[in-house]
């Protein structure tokens, strides 16, 4: 039996939530800069021994990032909603693992796929449209790949569209189910045959 991708996506809105990074060097750098990429106001404490000059200097640019050099500890976890292991010891992730699931708080291990409640995806963005990419925790590199794919097909002028159709969905009149069929007609274009224009 093939194995599919059961992953339900979501997309949170980090500005409210506070989440806990373990891990000052390059993964738990990647993991930070991601996070503040798409949500520069996000809420990110990161615990660590040591930190890479690079999270010193997004922690200068982004005041919602705040550095503790300490060791991990259980307290760490308290108000927090997300966490991201992201240290090279792997028994060390695997305990910061079982205290967050104690707690009840979702964790992503990095290249732990058994051990994450999420994944963070490779992410396309052309304004307000973002796109993540999921592999099911399979390969990492396709995702890059796709996006990579996916950041040259869409057009640029995407947003513009996204800005007008707003405007015309607040105008609408009738239920719910009334603009989304007014919305399908205006939106049709977008996927119409390209051979059925050339006939």
């Amino acid at each position: 039996m093939i194995e599919e991708n059961r992953l339900f996506p979501v997309f949170f809105k980090l500005n409210r939530l506070h989440v806990l990074v373990v891990g000052g060097g390059n993964i738990g750098h990647e993991k930070v800069n991601a996070m503040v990429q798409n949500c520069p106001e996000a809420t990110i404490t990161v615990v660590a021994t040591w930190f890479l000059p690079e999270m010193e200097t997004l922690a200068h640019e982004y005041h919602s990032i705040t550095l503790l050099q300490k060791e991990f500890s259980c307290g760490d976890l308290l108000g927090k909603d997300l966490v991201i292991a992201a240290t090279s010891d792997r028994e060390l992730n695997h305990s910061i693992w079982e205290k967050a699931k104690c707690s009840k708080v979702l964790i992503n291990v990095a290249d732990t796929p058994e051990l994450c409640d999420f994944y963070l995806g490779s992410i396309v963005q052309k304004g307000n449209l973002k796109i993540a990419i999921s592999t099911n925790g399979k390969s990492p590199t396709v995702a890059k790949r796709l996006k990579q794919v996916l950041q040259e097909a869409i057009p640029d002028g995407l947003d513009e569209v996204l800005n007008k159709l707003q405007v015309i969905r607040d105008k609408l009149k009738g239920d719910f189910s009334e603009k989304v069929k007014q919305l399908n007609k205006i939106t049709e274009v977008l996927v119409q045959d390209k051979d059925a224009d050339k006939a």
